[in-house]
């Protein structure tokens, strides 16, 4: 039961795209996301969609048959919030936010309105953990 998720890698330019971002603060910020998670995961960014940044690939299955390819992580300069895409099931055991600072979490996502409001290690760290629990069990 193979289905396409919506959002697919393209062929944009990364760098275009951030260098549209108007807001001054996000665009920086952006810059320092790519940096880190390209350290992180030594994979070159892609564009996913129009506005999501992706670092790397892996091919999961659900546990209902459906499965798919996504990015390792990424993020997505949000008008509300800078979107930080770590794992599926952000309340794993295996990711800590003690000493983040301030942020909030959805589904699959971490939600920052400026780096400046989180320690840059803890969430250096995090992105980390995530990658590494996700090249090693995958999302099943």
């Amino acid at each position: 039961m193979s289905s396409q998720n919506k959002t697919q890698p393209t062929t944009k330019s990364v760098e275009d795209f951030i260098s549209a971002i108007s807001e001054e603060q996000k665009r920086k910020d952006s810059e320092v996301l790519l940096q880190m998670m390209g350290e992180v995961t030594n994979e070159p960014p892609t564009m996913w969609g129009e506005s999501i940044i992706g670092f790397g690939t892996y091919h999961y299955k659900y546990k209902s048959g459906r499965e798919g390819d996504w990015f390792l992580t990424g993020f997505s300069p949000r008008k509300n919030a800078l979107t930080l895409y770590l794992l599926c099931d952000l309340s794993n055991d295996s990711l800590s936010f003690e000493g983040l600072g301030k942020y909030k979490l959805g589904k699959g996502c971490l939600y920052i309105k400026k780096l400046s409001d989180v320690s840059i290690p803890v969430l250096k760290k995090l992105i980390v953990d995530a990658v590494d629990f996700t090249k090693k069990y995958g999302y099943a």
